[in-house]
């Protein structure tokens, strides 16, 4: 015969308590980082021309490090450069506070550039 457990004893052992940092892992997959990216250059573009597509981000994680490429359109004419710096810093800035990742490198790379035009500006070319 077996003998039946009436479950008494197994209350008598004390219960062994996990720390947190040992009880599991959490991944965040990279289309989720990719989101998280795309939309921080979003708040970083500002508002665009209304042909202009809106950022893409794709992104490469590898031991909590993202690597981010961003693709955006611009208005133009604009300072370039300092809208880059804009948009790579918000990444990192994202990014790293809501997915906790380091991100050592974002590439940003214009797709397209939309002319804007100003006030007495002159369409078409000129001789």
């Amino acid at each position: 015969m077996t003998p039946v457990s009436t479950g008494a004893g197994e209350l008598d052992r004390p219960l062994t308590v996990v720390p947190p940092g040992e009880r599991g892992a959490t991944r965040i997959a990279d289309r989720v980082v990719a989101k998280i990216a795309s939309q921080a250059a979003r708040e970083a573009v500002g508002t665009l021309p209304p042909d202009a597509g809106r950022p893409s981000a794709s992104v490469v994680v590898h031991h909590e490090v993202a690597h981010v490429r961003v693709h955006i359109e611009l208005d133009y004419p604009c300072d370039i450069g300092a809208r880059c710096r804009k948009v790579r810093h918000q990444v990192v800035e994202r990014v790293g506070a809501l997915a906790g990742m380091q991100v050592p490198e974002v590439v940003v790379q214009v797709e397209r550039l939309h002319p804007v035009a100003g006030p007495g500006a002159v369409q078409g070319r000129t001789r």
